[in-house]
């Protein structure tokens, strides 16, 4: 097994979910994510745990259950890690566990290049600036966004919980994506307007050649335009109805070694981007339940909570 990868496993296992020996480890995968399975069960077991492996047939979406059995698995294990090729995050299936207490971390679509690389980040400063952006975000009423490829749209949160993604779950029911580093919450249902260009990647299409262009009106993707990239967000949407295209999370990364990659679950780490997702919103405190859940990823963001201003063209203006 590549060492590296061994080591960011451990990361993971040891430092970021804080496994102990008397806890027991269940690791669900699929078969193109089994090499990242095979790691984390060779580091819990380093640890010293007990670890049950499970191998399921990939899901078609993001937010799509697992297996009822696999469900049921999931809500007796003190610690459940999930790389698989579509994300477990926003499931019935992940929300059971974390409200029994289990303590889940989910890697969708991740690689062994982005476990290494993203899994060596300082996750106690990367925990320090999430908070802080949370800690904002949760005195904020309005955030509005601008960037340059055209960007410019007003979501209202008032009295929305803020998450803090740091990649630190060590206590009963904390959950998040690993590798990770961002703050999110769910915008008010039915209240976004304006437009949103994803200039970076889009969950399930990767890096956009063309960008992405999504009018808003009254919280929901009304009209959706911008070529090839375009055409396959309509077709990720289309199966799943109208409540797919609900504007369901706005979030900031704060990883600093997050780099560019296609991956949306290393993109939307990215600090110096926002980004913004449509559809299940019901993992964040708000009330849409749907099997979808993609993130499209904005650069160079400006953005205001309220009337002060947190990010210039992608740098941080407040002290974090």
């Amino acid at each position: 097994m590549n060492t590296a990868l061994l080591s960011a496993a451990l990361i993971a296992v040891r430092d970021c979910m804080g496994v102990k020996k008397n806890e027991n480890v269940l690791i669900i995968t699929d078969e193109p994510m089994r090499n990242i399975g095979y790691a984390l069960r060779q580091a819990a077991k380093e640890v010293g745990n007990e670890v049950l492996f499970v191998e399921m047939l990939p899901r078609k979406t993001n937010g799509e259950e697992p297996p009822s059995e696999v469900a049921a698995l999931m809500k007796v294990f003190d610690v459940v890690l999930c790389p698989t090729s579509k994300s477990l995050t926003h499931t019935d299936a992940r929300r059971a566990a974390s409200a029994r207490g289990g303590r889940v971390a989910t890697l969708p679509g991740v690689t062994e290049e982005i476990m290494i690389r993203c899994m060596n980040a300082d996750y106690h400063k990367i925990a320090e600036r999430t908070l802080i952006l949370c800690s904002l975000l949760e005195k904020t009423k309005v955030i509005r966004v601008q960037a340059p490829a055209g960007t410019d749209i007003t979501m209202p949160i008032e009295g929305r919980k803020a998450f803090a993604s740091t990649g630190l779950f060590r206590e009963k029911g904390q959950w998040g994506n690993l590798p990770t580093g961002e703050a999110y919450l769910a915008p008010l249902e039915g209240q976004s307007n304006g437009l949103v260009v994803v200039d970076g990647s889009m969950a399930s299409i990767g890096v956009v050649k063309e960008p992405i262009r999504i009018i808003v009106k009254n919280g929901y993707a009304t009209e959706i335009a911008g070529g090839t990239a375009a055409e396959k967000l309509i077709e990720l949407l289309e199966p799943h109805g109208r409540d797919a295209r609900t504007v369901a999370e706005f979030g900031i990364g704060t990883n600093d070694k997050a780099i560019l990659s296609g991956n949306i679950l290393e993109d939307e780490k990215v600090m110096g981007t926002i980004h913004i997702a449509f559809g299940d919103n019901k993992s964040m405190g708000g009330s849409v339940r749907v099997a979808s859940h993609l993130d499209g990823l904005i650069k160079q963001p400006t953005v205001w909570f309220d009337d002060e201003q947190i990010m210039r063209e992608g740098k941080f203006v407040v002290s974090i």
